[in-house]
């Protein structure tokens, strides 16, 4: 069904910020219920929030928590999705997450507002974009991370009850990561889509930090895990930078649809990888299998394309 497909790309989007603890098992004979698939994987990103809650948030059990993060750097970081079953906020991922939220409101957008959700698909979209916007404090330096990996794992608590290192970690042209803000870029971008219809303003706000972005990430590259060897551990970038730089194209170029964006993601291919590759993974770290989808549906739609 519908609303199963749409399933696929938020399982993804899950997956990239899944937590380690397992559900309760339950055995059934019956057909399974789509609509309360897709309306409790959407819960589960309210419970992984960090930061001052809503008034209507729906897990209740969750509080505010991390609302000094990025203080002792003089700027505001509060917010965002905290990772897996810990309390660091770890950038790469949670991009990651938020283009695949938005990728399955965009080309599933009747069928998840068919069930009900769509306004908690927003509000699990806002959530991630909000803190990408207060992360990027200038054009070439983004805030990714806050927190330590290592120190946190040995403590077990609540994000109310933190007492570990809520240290914040930046990039900056000296200190590259074009696949961390690529992806953030990407992210943005396609949310930019999803909220062009219902909040125009927002956006172009949106819009404007993804271009900024793609275009930091472009012109000084390097993978983020250089120059972040706290994140190594946790989330290295296997595969390099190039495959963001590329989706991050086409992303805003669907957003935008300037044709330097296409023009750059066509001639930078064959030399970034990707092209005709069988590919096996699609994940936080590798884009590729993605990028190969959305230049076939752009094909598919404009088929007297030519590269040259």
């Amino acid at each position: 069904s519908p609303i199963a497909a749409a399933l696929v790309l938020l399982q993804a989007a899950v997956l990239a910020l899944s937590p380690g603890c397992d559900a309760a098992a339950v055995t059934t004979d019956a057909e399974p219920d789509y609509r309360e698939a897709l309306s409790k994987s959407l819960l589960y990103f309210e419970a992984q929030r960090s930061g001052r809650l809503p008034y209507n948030q729906r897990v209740r059990w969750r509080g505010h928590s991390g609302i000094t993060d990025g203080l002792q750097q003089g700027v505001d970081l509060v917010g965002g999705y905290y990772d897996a079953g810990d309390h660091v906020k770890f950038g790469l991922p949670m991009a990651f997450t938020v283009t695949m939220l938005s990728w399955g409101a965009i080309e599933f957008g009747d069928d998840i507002a068919a069930a009900g959700e769509w306004h908690h698909t927003l509000e699990a979209i806002k959530w991630g974009t909000d803190y990408f916007i207060k992360a990027h404090t200038e054009p070439f330096v983004y805030w990714p991370q806050v927190g330590d990996g290592d120190t946190d794992h040995y403590c077990w608590q609540r994000p109310e009850d933190m007492t570990t290192s809520r240290k914040a970690y930046r990039v900056d042209k000296d200190n590259p990561g074009s696949d961390l803000v690529a992806e953030t870029a990407a992210a943005l971008a396609a949310a930019s889509i999803v909220f062009r219809g219902s909040n125009p303003h927002y956006s172009h706000i949106l819009l404007h930090h993804g271009q900024q972005l793609f275009e930091f990430g472009d012109r000084y590259r390097g993978n983020y895990d250089i120059s972040i060897a706290e994140v190594r551990g946790f989330y290295a970038s296997v595969s390099g930078y190039r495959d963001e730089l590329l989706w991050a194209a086409f992303w805003l170029h669907r957003a935008t649809g300037k044709e330097e964006f296409l023009r750059y993601a066509v001639d930078k291919a064959d030399c970034f990888g990707g092209v005709g590759w069988a590919m096996t993974e699609f994940s936080w770290d590798v884009k590729y299998a993605g990028l190969q989808v959305l230049a076939s549906k752009y094909i598919r739609s404009h088929q007297k394309y030519s590269s040259t």
